[in-house]
């Protein structure tokens, strides 16, 4: 890609267009290139470095560019001076074993990135977004996942209605509901979590004939962060298959 094109790809609609996205900084261009070992499609994969970064070793196809050109493409304020152009790799096809997770209307990069961090760690997990999410190829987010999002399964733009036809025993938290100790937590093929402030309409729950559970806490708060709430359910549903 030309120079002025991946300057663009901080936007979104320019990510869409292009198909590819930015990776910055030594850990996660070198969690791509692990993941590369294993995914062709990210071995097309570009790699922009200053002279700090010319000996570096990789795979890759590597461009040497100015330190000015560098901080024009960069994110941050003080570039390491190692962008990767990453192309986004198809989803592969879902497997019999993969346990969804729904995210409607999840806007916080912190909180996805987060999520793909804990989704990576346990495996067999594939993350669906809702459309109105925020977009995981957004810098913060990929920054946030710390390689994650390389071996996460994504599927984009999923509407929440879609879900009855796919999966037979969908759960979502609610305070009224079992604990999520109960066995009938593990049963589930599809958890669904909502927006961090509205949560997920309750009329497409029931729609969705939703089961109900809660993470049992001491009332001192209202609730928990999403993103921790993501990892204690995950958590819960890996610990009953061990």
């Amino acid at each position: 890609m030309k120079l002025d094109d991946i300057k663009k790809l901080h936007q979104k609609k320019y990510r869409n267009q292009f198909g590819h996205y930015l990776v910055e900084g030594e850990h996660l261009v070198l969690e791509l290139q692990r993941a590369a070992e294993q995914q062709p499609a990210l071995r097309q994969a570009e790699l922009l470095v200053t002279e700090a970064y010319e000996n570096w070793q990789s795979p890759l196809r590597t461009q040497l560019i100015s330190s000015k050109k560098m901080a024009q493409i960069s994110d941050t304020k003080t570039p390491q001076g190692i962008i990767a152009v990453v192309p986004v790799a198809p989803t592969p096809a879902a497997s019999q074993t993969d346990t969804a997770l729904y995210l409607h209307e999840i806007q916080d990069p912190g909180n996805l990135g987060t999520i793909l961090r804990t989704l990576a760690w346990f495996g067999g997990f594939r993350c669906l977004l809702s459309p109105g999410s925020v977009d995981p190829y957004n810098p913060k987010v990929v920054r946030a996942s710390m390689g994650a999002i390389f071996h996460v399964p994504m599927e984009l733009d999923v509407p929440l209605e879609s879900l009855a036809g796919r999966y037979s025993n969908i759960a979502s938290l609610d305070m009224s509901g079992e604990p999520l100790t109960s066995p009938s937590f593990k049963s589930a093929d599809c958890y669904v979590f909502g927006n961090e402030a509205r949560g997920v309409p309750r009329e497409a729950l029931t729609d969705l004939n939703a089961m109900a559970f809660t993470i049992p806490g001491s009332g001192a708060i209202e609730s928990l962060n999403l993103a921790s709430a993501v990892n204690l359910c995950v958590y819960e549903r890996v610990r009953h298959q061990n």
